[in-house]
């Protein structure tokens, strides 16, 4: 058993994958080595390499904007003892000395009701500042110009300037800017900085870009909000605040486009979520660019990790299963890492790295998923969830029927219950180092994609991965249920390591598929022809792999994708393909297309809210004699939609009906019999023999192409593992 000692990735997570992962009794784990005595890390539970070098002033800063809202629906946080406590007073213990909180012109309806997500205005957002300076935290004024969310996808005017002209909107946000700013030091919050929009990559309180070039307008709004900070608060920096680090160019034109047009700021801020935005080292590279190359400080503005996929109030979290991209394990231990991480990433830069702020670390379950209808009336009233119904008329495009609660409760710094995890105290860590019982956080995940007809060839090795930053890699007997797949389909294999640990594997089998360069993986773009600004592009926002199809405009356009298949044996054929996308109202075409000599066949493609992936599907495609299919991707936006295509499929329809034509009645009674055996009344090694029938069983279910031959075999193997098994004394 060789040990490799490095740092991430960890490519998957043992808390994330309890179901398929299991630690056996009895596999010994090495102590780690003991540190330097004069440089000892405190004892702790979790890992965290100290970061050398970080300045006293280095910004720990947590985004807590809907503490109120919470507070309000009868969320409790609680000290590292479980008792009551005021979450700023708790934040300040374990280390955070910054706090950042958002601030929306008018989020309330003409009735009053509160748009959600904190309902954070003015009066609101100086509470919370209040708090924060009588716990001794500084605060980030996080303004969005906006009376609601303002992020790439969506940046809505104020409904009090809807109306106005572009120098009025000028002067009305220098105005807002001011006053609010005021209030601010009125209360007495030692405010740190101040930022001018919020994720301002296409756009500012309502005006949008024909592109990634700063244009004369957004450069006057964001000198405007500086004017009213230099004149209100003149100690406080002024920061601006972009995000997708990863896209290569983005921060050089944004910067170089605020430096040509003057405009007045301290701070270049970026998000950095590890899900979308690229690597550490990218983030460092970047920013220290801008910082050089401008004499600007640069910072995170937002970043988050998750600690379970489990949902904690009913309403889906933005990041699950899909959504983990392997740096860190899905655990208290994998934040901790992230957290550590991206604040060695900002120090990186040298002195004109200033801070980091984790986002939204406390926004909480208003009750358990369980009570989802309960907490449905909490979200409504208190405005504790991402969106009410009330959000709907303002912004019906991203809100309209997905209002309700938090997204964001896995990726908290907090247990569910309001007691802080280990992993808030990475603040503290980081300055000191911590150091824990060495633990297994992570198994390399096994997830094999393979044409039908390919050999099936599962890893001899899987890499564990420790809490301690290193990595051992075991050897893996798998089952002999791999021998039994037949035909397109998703099946689980499972396996066990020389060292006890239970693992599977994920195995899709795909029909072969017609299209080529199916998810524009490929450079050669050459079997595809593109109409702008349709473009193939490198990007977090992909269906699958590293590349995908992507296109915006800042005024209404038609954009297509299409390609000429040949070769393809005459008969019935599924054509399917992936999309997300914002901004497409209704009365957008968004088409899936394909024409052979013998007909013609549409469906639509769907656009809902950002991250949202739909597959469409033509079920009915006949080729003739010729083996010519046309197949496109055709779309009619309005100014300002994006969107995404990826994953193109052309396959033959016998592959997509799922299951063999065999009965398979007695061999899913077979398996309900194995699933109710009391498995406490045996030891591992007859379970053993069951299980391993049982898997075989499982994966002849999910064979498409599974014969009655198959299926007979797989019943009898089954039903003689159950039988053998009460034959023999507890």
């Amino acid at each position: 058993m060789s040990t490799l000692f490095r740092r991430h990735p960890v490519r998957s997570v043992l808390a994330a994958a309890a179901a398929s992962v299991t630690l056996v009794a009895g596999f010994a784990l090495a102590a780690p080595a003991a540190a330097d005595e004069a440089d000892e890390p405190v004892d702790a539970g979790i890992f965290v390499d100290r970061v050398d070098g970080l300045a006293d002033d280095f910004a720990m800063g947590v985004d807590v904007s809907t503490v109120l809202s919470l507070e309000e629906s009868g969320v409790v946080f609680r000290d590292a003892a479980g008792q009551p406590a005021d979450l700023l007073e708790v934040l300040a213990a374990d280390g955070v000395n910054s706090v950042r909180v958002r601030v929306w012109n008018d989020p309330y309806d003409a009735t009053g009701r509160g748009y959600g997500g904190g309902n954070v205005d003015v009066d609101r957002a100086v509470e919370i500042g209040e708090r924060a300076t009588a716990a001794g935290l500084d605060v980030l004024v996080d303004f969005h110009y906006s009376d609601f969310w303002a992020d790439p996808a969506r940046q809505l005017a104020p409904k009090a300037w809807e109306a106005l002209t572009e120098a009025e909107t000028v002067t009305a946000l220098h105005d807002f800017t001011a006053g609010a700013l005021q209030r601010f030091a009125d209360a007495g919050v030692d405010v740190r900085m101040v930022q001018i929009g919020n994720e301002t990559n296409n756009a500012i309180a309502g005006h949008t870009r024909s592109g990634r070039e700063i244009d004369a307008q957004f450069a006057a709004l964001v000198s405007a909000g500086s004017a009213a900070v230099r004149e209100v608060l003149p100690g406080a920096l002024v920061a601006v605040h972009f995000t997708n680090p990863e896209t290569a160019g983005r921060y050089a034109t944004y910067a170089a486009g605020l430096a040509s047009f003057g405009v007045d700021y301290d701070v270049f801020a970026s998000s950095y979520y590890p899900y979308w935005h690229g690597t550490v080292e990218n983030l460092t590279a970047v920013l220290s660019d801008i910082a050089t190359t401008y004499d600007k400080k640069v910072m995170v503005a937002e970043t988050s990790w998750a600690h379970t996929l489990e949902d904690g109030d009913g309403y889906p979290n933005v990041i699950g299963a899909g959504g983990i991209t392997g740096q860190y394990p899905v655990s208290v231990q994998g934040q901790a890492w992230e957290l550590r991480d991206v604040i060695a990433a900002v120090a990186a830069v040298g002195a004109a790295g200033i801070g980091v702020y984790y986002w939204e670390p406390a926004w909480l379950p208003v009750g358990p998923a369980s009570e989802v209808d309960a907490n449905r009336v909490l979200w409504e009233q208190f405005g504790s969830g991402w969106a009410t119904s009330a959000a709907s008329d303002y912004d019906p495009l991203h809100v309209g029927e997905f209002y309700g609660g938090s997204a964001w409760d896995n990726q908290a710094l907090f247990a569910w219950d309001g007691t802080p995890l280990e992993s808030l105290r990475t603040f503290s860590y980081v300055r000191t180092g911590a150091v824990a019982p060495r633990e297994i956080v992570g198994v390399e995940a096994v997830s094999l994609v393979v044409v039908d007809g390919a050999p099936i060839e599962l890893p001899e090795n899987l890499a564990i991965d420790f809490n301690d930053g290193t990595t051992e890699y075991h050897a893996v007997q798998w089952s002999d249920a791999v021998e039994w797949i037949r035909g397109p389909g998703v099946y689980s294999i499972p396996g066990r390591t020389d060292s006890g640990l239970a693992v599977t594997a994920s195995v899709t089998v795909d029909a072969p598929n017609f299209v080529v360069n199916p998810g524009f993986e490929s450079a050669d773009m050459g079997a595809w022809s593109l109409t702008a600004p349709a473009a193939r592009q490198e990007s977090a926002d992909a269906f699958a792999g590293d590349y995908a199809v992507t296109f915006w405009n800042g005024w209404a356009y038609e954009t297509s994708v299409s390609q000429t298949v040949t070769g393809v044996p005459a008969g019935n054929y599924v054509l399917q393909a992936t999309t997300q996308g914002t901004n497409s109202p209704a009365t957008d075409a968004r088409t899936l297309r394909a024409t052979t000599s013998e007909g013609s066949w549409s469906a639509p493609l769907e656009f809902t809210v950002w991250n949202d992936f739909h597959t469409a599907e033509i079920p009915t495609i006949v080729v003739g004699a010729d083996g010519v299919v046309e197949i496109s991707a055709e779309f009619s936006l309005a100014a300002g939609a994006w969107g995404v295509l990826d994953e193109v499929r052309l396959v033959d329809a016998a592959s997509t009906g799922g299951g063999g034509e065999a009965d398979t009645t007695a061999l899913e009674r077979a398996l309900a019999a194995a699933a109710a055996v009391d498995r406490a009344r045996y030891t591992d090694t007859s379970l053993a023999r069951l299980d391993e029938a049982v898997a075989v069983g499982e994966v002849v279910l999910a064979g498409s192409k599974a014969t009655a031959v198959d299926v007979k075999a797989a019943t009898k193997l089954v039903e003689k593992a159950v039988h053998q098994l009460k034959k023999r004394k507890p």
